[in-house]
């Protein structure tokens, strides 16, 4: 496995030259490497788990809150979700060699646009050792090479798993460099490759606005932002109360530390005042910190004098953690309104018994997923059926939601002729 005792340039170098053969690799062998990382990671769980709490303890020596450790912990049944999600993808159709369409034109030449891989993906992540494997395989899989480079937070914990998913798929007969992990912890790192223009085919940033900023400013390859997640739960006059009180608190509550989680929950006037007080209540006992505005405040009860008001930077903000804003709306429209001004494009929800509110809300949200009766929380490429994702991605190009299999791939065109020429 190539690392940082190589120069940047050469571990990049070395993973264009992996994806070459990659990109032509039989499904059969790429399965059986994904087989042999995931039995890896079981083999060797006791090592993982070592070097994570080394992790772990570094975490909360210096402080870092609770969503951030939640984030980097690794357990035994975390690892096998893991490994099983390896092999979910080994399990999934091979994209590359797929005929998209095909036609003839007139002139009789046959005409076929045809998945390929991308070459060699980067991917730059913050905190989430789970993402060194998750992105391995799917890459892997799709016939791309990958160079990981992790944040020193999880620095002992993604070595570890790299080391663990190099050796076994290059054991498996893929070629040398087809995993690679920049472990310097140098901020230049990321700049450097960034700028391997012919080299690195696209990143992929898995972080906060510090990490975009950066690389915005650097890059001069083709960059995926798997973004954050300012996601709202609309609670509509027409909801069933007891549907919309267990979505909001499972989008809130379930994980709070992840990009899918819900920030801000948006109740409409009509039912203000028969639902806020149960679901505060319930929010508050499982441990959820309320930044309320004072349309909430007036119809809260009891619990009113122990609400935060909140502020305009609030309803912008990915909390991370156990915290919620809430605001009473008016209507469908403004809470479309609101999640258009504040919301990031990720993921967003109604619960509704309107068929005209649901449509109203699905056609003019603008986000990459949007919910109807459910939960954020299902924004996930395991649960989609993609095996596991890089990330989600918010942009439009070239990929949206779930990055998995398919989005880590582009097409060419294959046309078949019998001696035709252009007059």
């Amino acid at each position: 496995m190539a690392t940082t005792a190589q120069s940047v340039a050469e571990i990049c170098a070395g993973a264009k030259r992996a994806s070459r053969t990659l990109a032509r690799l039989d499904t059969e062998t790429k399965n059986d490497a994904l087989h042999a990382m995931a039995d890896a990671l079981e083999l060797r769980t006791d090592e993982i788990l070592e070097a994570n709490e080394r992790d772990m303890e570094a975490g909360r020596e210096a402080g870092l809150h609770s969503g951030l450790l939640d984030r980097l912990k690794l357990t035994d049944e975390r690892l096998a979700g893991i490994a099983g999600d390896v092999r979910s993808i080994a399990a999934l159709p091979d994209p590359v060699g797929e005929t998209i369409e095909g036609f003839r034109l007139a002139n009789g030449l046959d005409v076929r646009r045809v998945r390929t891989p991308l070459g060699v993906v980067a991917v730059v992540y913050e905190a989430r050792p789970n993402v060194t494997i998750d992105c391995s395989a799917l890459c892997l899989k799709s016939g791309n090479a990958i160079v990981l480079r992790g944040s020193s937070t999880a620095a002992h914990s993604n070595a570890v798993l790299a080391q663990v998913a190099s050796t076994a798929a290059t054991g498996a007969g893929l070629p040398e460099g087809s995993i690679s992990i920049v472990t310097g912890g140098d901020r230049d790192e990321l700049r450097q490759i960034s700028t391997q223009d012919g080299v690195v085919d696209l990143i992929i940033p898995r972080g906060g606005e510090g990490l975009k900023a950066a690389l915005k400013e650097h890059a001069t390859v083709p960059v995926m932002y798997a973004a954050a997640g300012n996601c709202h739960v609309f609670v509509d006059a027409s909801a069933d109360l007891d549907d919309a009180a267990a979505i909001a608190v499972n989008a809130k509550v379930q994980r709070p530390s992840v990009c899918n989680a819900a920030e801000t929950l948006l109740v409409h006037a009509d039912v203000a005042g028969e639902f806020l007080p149960a679901v505060l209540s319930e929010l508050r006992e499982r441990g959820v910190e309320l930044r309320v505005d004072g349309r909430t405040r007036a119809v809260s009860g009891d619990l009113a004098d122990s609400l935060a008001d909140a502020s305009e930077e609030d309803w912008g903000t990915e909390y991370h953690a156990l915290i919620l804003a809430v605001k009473v709306v008016d209507s469908a429209e403004e809470a479309i309104e609101h999640i258009g001004r504040y919301g990031s494009g990720h993921s967003e929800a109604i619960v509704t018994g309107s068929t005209e509110s649901a449509r109203a809300f699905t056609e003019g949200v603008d986000a990459a997923c949007v919910y109807v009766n459910a939960s954020t929380r299902f924004t996930d490429g395991a649960v989609f059926g993609m095996g596991a994702e890089i990330g989600n991605s918010t942009q439009k190009l070239h990929a949206r939601g779930p990055i998995a299999l398919r989005e880590l791939t582009t097409y060419k065109f294959v046309i078949e002729g019998s001696g035709q020429v252009r007059e």
